[in-house]
């Protein structure tokens, strides 16, 4: 798994930062003494990470049931089987909304830390704080593969809906139900909402960006936006450098860090007051597209589609026509 490790790297010209993401998978990143509180806290989480990502890639969801069921309504036995068939993967989807939950948590913690004012400036906190950075990195890479698997499941929402459905009408005819315990009417409304957004993990963690923003007004914003667009042109740096990019051991290192520098562009775009694609935006948009584009097109096209459907900016009149056009 790719992190962060110090080295010579000019973001650029006359601008030396250093500080890169490299990939050495015999390697791992250990916090230091005072990171370690905060480290332990993220680890917990992130060791569910891959779980969930497996068990959202295996979801095969109830169409087949559901159909049947609504196709024979008198038919109780379909209705048994659909109820049935539909309930344990509810218990699913509440499982994939709670740990957002732990996530923006979990984000909430790490921001605290990386955009304290221990040190003067972004690249000393991503240096001195390599396995902080890389926890920030590794949540980046599961929202960005989250929302990628959720945007093509589309039986998730079919299946809520149809337990929804089945519910309320239970309900009417006091007929009991062996799943209600599971999902309650209010926490049926915040996971049919969680759901309803075509990118849910990013949209959580945006918000709970720009909530720890608007908590912390004792810090400088740019505490917050320097740290973002710092890790987005340290990304976009160690992918259009043949000398670093050899240095990746896998092709899913360079997803990793394409996922990382699209999350933390959408992060920076949501809390930045006029955005990552105006003139002022410390991230090169156009250099960020560019070697989003010089990918093979099937691998980058849900990271375009992030980039130009759920971030703030893009659409303001303020923003470069290129921009614009790269993104079309």
């Amino acid at each position: 798994m790719p992190f962060f490790i110090a080295t010579s790297l000019k973001l650029q010209e006359g601008m030396p930062v250093p500080f890169a993401l490299l990939t050495l998978s015999t390697a791992d990143a250990q916090p230091t003494d005072a990171e370690r509180e905060v480290w332990d806290q993220v680890d917990v989480v992130l060791k569910d990470a891959k779980g969930i990502l497996d068990e959202l890639q295996a979801y095969k969801g109830a169409g087949q049931e559901i159909r049947e069921a609504i196709q024979n309504p008198s038919d109780e036995a379909l209705q048994d089987q659909a109820w049935a068939a539909v309930v344990p993967l509810v218990g699913k989807l509440k499982k994939f909304y709670e740990f957002s939950q732990r996530l923006e948590a979990a984000l909430h913690s790490l921001l605290g830390a990386l955009t304290s004012l221990t040190y003067n400036d972004p690249t000393q906190h991503l240096e001195r704080e390599q396995a902080l950075a890389k926890q920030f990195a590794e949540i980046l890479h599961f929202t960005l593969r989250f929302d990628e698997l959720k945007m093509t499941t589309p039986a998730i929402q079919n299946d809520f809906s149809y337990y929804r459905r089945t519910l309320s009408r239970m309900r009417i005819n006091n007929v009991p139900a062996d799943g209600e315990n599971e999902v309650n009417n209010e926490l049926a409304n915040r996971i049919s909402l969680f759901y309803a957004d075509a990118t849910p993990m990013l949209k959580t963690l945006s918000d709970s960006t720009t909530k720890f923003v608007s908590e912390h007004k004792n810090l400088p914003i740019e505490n917050t936006t320097d740290c973002l667009s710092t890790m987005a042109m340290v990304c976009k740096v160690m992918l259009e450098t043949p000398e670093y990019r050899s240095r990746f051991s896998s092709e899913e290192t360079v997803s990793f860090c394409l996922r990382v520098m699209v999350g933390v562009i959408i992060l920076y775009d949501y809390v930045h007051p006029v955005g990552a694609f105006a003139k002022s935006s410390k991230i090169d948009m156009k250099g960020c597209i560019k070697v989003l584009k010089d990918q093979p097109p099937n691998s980058v096209e849900g990271l375009l589609n992030a980039l130009r459907y759920t971030t703030k900016h893009l659409n303001d009149e303020s923003t470069n026509k290129a921009i614009k056009s790269m993104l079309q």
